[in-house]
């Protein structure tokens, strides 16, 4: 097991190095240098002296990955790629297009997101979990076509609709809850109760149906079967015997979404008006701020790969037939 942890450990240097090169390339192939000062200058019409001060001041004067007018390490320190990407390995996200400091942003603005994504995950997974539960224990039967058909439709309406027509009736029509807007030194729960309900609404269809069918395979299988004929109620196999055994699948879809909630709602924090790292996402977007969409790039995907890592440790623990380290 040790031996299985350390080997992933020294792949996440090379991945997270060819992520970060991916993204760069792709970042300037898209948009060169001199777009990127015309679009933070706000003029089209720009003279050649001041995309040359802007390119200066912020480190775009530098050729992309290699230096020919260089000798040493500094054909490859002094480059573009060095001073702004290759810095993002050991966490140094620098300073924004703008002029702020992206790693002071990053840590103001985790903590909004971190309350709105883990209360509606977690709320959404107990929900999920027990509606797909309930469905299977009266499968077949009307209360399962009729949860099947809500599922569907669920899935089948965009997320924008939950938002809008929550903000509508129950804020605007109603006054349950304001609107939009954040108070981190206030009551902050009532501007995240509203975007908390929304999103466990949304997530309803794709969660009942994906634990319904893990569940329902478990219920299919010989042990649950046994269960039933030594004389247990539909009730304690459910609970005792197949809702444990489809806890691993479960959990290894779980553990794997975990990380990526630090990322942030890109959707609903943007419409309600929530300063966390979706919507400081999305403005840097909309600002052609390329440093902060690299950064943030960057970090989705440091995540994302130590929650496979997590992922696979945490099944192993999970699961005693797993054992990474026999192999």
């Amino acid at each position: 097991m040790i031996q299985y942890i350390l080997r992933r450990l020294l792949w996440l240097f090379p991945i997270l190095l060819m992520v970060n090169l991916l993204t760069f390339i792709l970042f300037f192939v898209v948009n060169s240098p001199d777009d990127m000062a015309r679009a933070q200058l706000g003029n089209k019409y720009v003279t050649d002296a001041a995309l040359t001060a802007w390119k200066a001041a912020r480190g775009y004067d530098l050729p992309l990955l290699w230096n020919t007018n260089a000798v040493g390490w500094d054909v490859l320190t002094q480059t573009i790629f060095w001073q702004k990407s290759v810095q993002l390995m050991v966490f140094d996200f620098g300073v924004s297009d703008a002029g702020r400091a992206i790693g002071a942003d990053l840590a103001q603005r985790a903590w909004p997101s971190l309350w709105l994504a883990l209360p509606s995950f977690m709320i959404g997974l107990c929900v999920n979990i027990a509606l797909a539960l309930l469905l299977v224990m009266f499968r077949g039967q009307w209360l399962d076509k009729l949860g099947l058909v809500l599922t569907i439709v669920i899935m089948s309406i965009s997320g924008l609709f939950f938002i809008i027509g929550g903000q509508y009736v129950l804020a605007k029509l109603w006054h349950w809850f304001p609107i939009s807007g954040y108070e981190p030194d206030g009551d902050v729960w009532r501007f995240l109760l509203l975007p908390i309900i929304l999103g466990v609404i949304a997530g309803v269809g794709s969660g009942v149906r994906w634990y319904r069918s893990i569940l329902l395979e478990e219920a299919d299988k010989d042990f649950a079967r046994t269960a039933r004929a030594k004389g247990l109620s539909l009730w304690q196999v459910m609970h005792r015997h197949v809702l444990p055994n489809g806890l691993l699948p479960i959990l290894t879809g779980v553990v794997a979404v975990l990380p990526l909630l630090f990322m942030g709602s890109l959707i609903m924090e943007s419409f309600f008006g929530i300063p966390g790292l979706g919507s400081y996402t999305i403005d840097a977007i909309n600002s052609q701020d390329f440093a902060i969409v690299r950064a943030m790039v960057y970090l989705g995907a440091v995540l994302y790969v130590f929650g496979l890592i997590i992922t696979d440790i945490t099944y192993a623990w999970a699961d005693p037939r797993v054992r990474f380290g026999d192999k």
